[in-house]
């Protein structure tokens, strides 16, 4: 089939969908992905991943320091790496960058009101460290901490659209490296 064929019949198709095919997903239609977190063999050298970091908190519910899975007990002040994206939001030049938030993802944004409290970090570099600003993903090394105080929201209640929510985040890299 020539691509000019093969481009015709998949607009074509999508032309005579009904309109219900495009209807908005709600959370009961999203497929889960099951979790892929660390080995144990990972987790004893620091090589961490978002998922690791996943605790059961419903979206924009106010978070409670008894939350905290063993697992991330386990990880609280040890040396970690972490691959993830600079968020471009929270830095305001491109080189020599001493803190910023390093998210999961960076397609359809999973920081701010809505997104899920785990899916972000709050990285400071250590003395005499800094960043550059990344499109791509970037691993942090450094030390991890769980952190419930330092991040949150003024009067400890959320933006209009997320009022239960309580933190802007409650994780932190004290970074030393980011490559």
């Amino acid at each position: 089939m020539t691509q000019r064929l093969a481009t015709f019949l998949f607009t074509a198709a999508v032309v005579l969908m009904p309109v219900s095919v495009f209807a908005q997903a709600t959370d009961e239609d999203k497929p889960t992905v099951p979790l892929r977190q660390s080995s144990e063999a990972q987790l004893a050298k620091g090589e961490i991943n978002f998922d690791d970091l996943k605790f059961d908190i419903e979206k924009d519910a106010a978070f409670k320091d008894s939350m905290w899975t063993d697992r991330l007990k386990r990880l609280n002040k040890k040396d970690v790496k972490l691959r993830g994206y600079i968020l471009p939001q929270s830095v305001f030049q491109q080189e020599g960058i001493k803190q910023f938030v390093l998210v999961r993802d960076n397609r359809e944004c999973c920081f701010g009101p809505g997104a899920a409290l785990y899916d972000c970090v709050w990285v400071k570099m250590t003395e005499g460290q800094s960043a550059d600003f990344s499109t791509r993903p970037v691993t942090v090394e450094g030390k991890f901490y769980l952190d419930d105080e330092s991040f949150k929201y003024p009067g400890g209640k959320g933006p209009p659209n997320a009022p239960n929510a309580t933190h802007m985040a409650v994780f932190r890299i004290e970074g030393v490296k980011v490559k």
